[in-house]
């Protein structure tokens, strides 16, 4: 068989027609049109849901004080976790890539390194050590400062989350024409007048780009505040939900969705003024000097408490057994075979819903195709919370069968929130699809299905792997839905974490953390190598 660039050899152009290109555009983009409707039909039901509340009702929950403290809770949680992961990426990505820090490219895979381990896994580990009656507390016997509350959350959350800032900002400083500071020095500006001048300017999109992923994972994350205490948006959604209290929680929800919403504009509107890339030029590097022994002590010591202390902390838990037996939290390969299960279900049904989304989209640059293509980012802009909410409703109301079988319920959630992963991966595999090979293919009388099965499918199989694996190994952590939807009797890791947070019994939780947390560097290292970040 001949390889899809061999096509080209017996091409004779002038049988080619843009016509033959275009004969499937109906049928993908009914299909890309399912897709969409599909991914957003979730939405419809929460706005259902929250539509048929009595409005004196709504007017009641929405001005009560409940609201008001969860509302200012996560405001404050979302704005501290922003202000300090911009704090720390941008320096740390400054020091990576303008100075003469020693090992440049091991530093900088320690300051991403936090990437690796979900949020609530590091929640765990310092709440059980550092919090209020934890194993520090019964061993000195002394008040040491407490890693609990809403401060506790917002520590644990920027330790986890400012590497999305750090590595934004680190990508933008790399492309930019660094000579142009250079420029402002010789006009006696001082360094930091020429950062913020010259540099901060060119930057900005990175660190808004950062900024947003940090203040989005801030305002959905459900297991750290849960574990924590904490009354924000996502944990009182999810009590409001187990208290039977649906009305409320869905309109907790509607005003999260709103929040998002709110975040994304203000992102849109600070970070696309300047475009820093494409330039070549080399300046000066900034000199250290006696700053880099404290500049490589500051990462250590982020690297340390992100990732060695929890590691550490499970690795005691698994090692030293102690207490009451939990036959029900007792590690089973069960559950590791079970939430491997429903993640292969998740990633090869987000593998055949991106396909005509992102080919449709690849092929066809049209307003219909973004919308669709744009469409199935609502999951993943939309706190998990949400999504297995309104998919309660959803399947309590209307699909009874479904919800009581679970597991497709679950598996659909999962692709609605981890769609885009699958579909921006599919995507870059198809805009690098030269359309004269498929030409070529029809024009040796190759039928659409037997071009896409020997030639298209071929070329974007890469893709479409990556993106199954984004979309498996990112649904190996999912909490708040597994929770929501979770089928009778089928125990994953992460609600073994949860029952062992629950119970007090954090020593169930060492075996499946440390799983997850082997989960979550092969994920890092995927997307690092798909983002082509250059660690080096």
């Amino acid at each position: 068989m001949k390889s899809p660039t061999n096509y080209l050899d017996d091409l004779d152009t002038s049988r080619l027609s843009p016509s033959n290109a275009n004969q499937s555009t109906a049928a993908l983009a009914l299909l890309s049109a399912i897709v969409a409707f599909l991914v957003v039909s979730p939405m419809f039901w929460l706005l259902w849901q929250a539509w048929t509340v009595d409005p004196a009702r709504a007017i009641d929950m929405f001005t009560s004080s409940q609201t008001a403290s969860v509302t200012f809770n996560s405001l404050l949680l979302m704005m501290g976790v922003t202000v300090a992961s911009i704090a720390l990426g941008v320096p740390l990505a400054v020091l990576t890539t303008r100075t003469d820090l020693p090992y440049p490219r091991f530093w900088t895979i320690v300051a991403a390194l936090p990437l690796v381990i979900p949020s609530y896994i590091g929640a765990i580990a310092f709440v059980a050590m550092f919090g209020s009656g934890g194993e520090i507390d019964s061993f000195l016997g002394v008040t040491i400062p407490r890693i609990d509350g809403l401060r506790g959350a917002g520590f644990i959350i920027t330790l986890y989350t400012y590497p999305y800032v750090f590595l934004t900002t680190r990508a933008a400083l790399l492309s930019m024409d660094s000579s142009l500071v250079d420029a402002a020095r010789t006009l006696n500006h001082s360094r930091l007048s020429a950062f913020r001048r010259v540099t901060l300017p060119q930057i900005r999109p990175g660190i808004a780009a950062g900024a947003l992923l940090a203040a989005l994972y801030a305002v959905s994350d459900f297991g750290t505040p849960a574990f924590m205490q904490v009354n924000v948006f996502t944990s009182t959604i999810y009590t409001e939900f187990r208290s039977y209290n649906v009305e409320y929680s869905a309109l907790l929800a509607l005003q999260l969705i709103a929040l998002v919403a709110v975040i994304l504009v203000i992102e849109a509107g600070i970070g696309r003024d300047e475009d820093a890339s494409g330039a070549t030029g080399q300046g000066t590097t900034i000199r250290l000097g006696g700053w880099k022994w404290p500049a490589m002590g500051a990462i250590s010591l982020l690297g340390t408490l992100a990732l060695v202390v929890p590691v550490a902390i499970f690795t005691r838990w698994l090692l030293i057994s102690q207490g009451d037996p939990i036959p029900s939290l007792e590690f089973q390969w069960e559950f590791a075979y079970n939430s491997v299960y429903l993640a292969v279900l998740a990633a090869v049904a987000a593998s055949a819903f991106a396909l005509p989304v992102a080919y449709y989209s690849g092929r066809r640059h049209s307003l219909l195709s973004r919308l669709f293509e744009r469409a199935t980012y609502l999951g993943f802009a939309v706190p998990g919370v949400v999504i297995g909410l309104a998919l309660v409703f959803l399947g309590t109301r209307t699909l009874p069968s479904l919800y009581r079988q679970g597991v497709w319920l679950l598996v659909f959630a999962y692709v609605v929130r981890f769609l885009p992963q699958a579909v921006g991966a599919v995507r870059s595999s198809v805009l690098q699809i030269d359309a004269r090979t498929l030409e070529a293919a029809r024009t040796l009388n190759a039928g659409r299905l037997e071009t896409f099965r020997r030639v298209t499918l071929p070329l974007i199989a890469p893709g479409v792997v990556v993106g199954a694996a984004l979309v498996f190994l990112t649904t190996m952590k999912e909490l708040p839905m597994t929770l929501m939807l979770q089928p009778a009797g089928m125990d994953t890791l992460v609600i073994i974490i949860w029952g062992a947070q629950r119970s007090l019994a954090y020593r169930f939780a060492a075996i499946p953390a440390l799983l997850l947390i082997l989960i979550s560097g092969l994920s890092m290292l995927l997307l690092l190598r798909q983002e082509g970040y250059d660690v080096s």
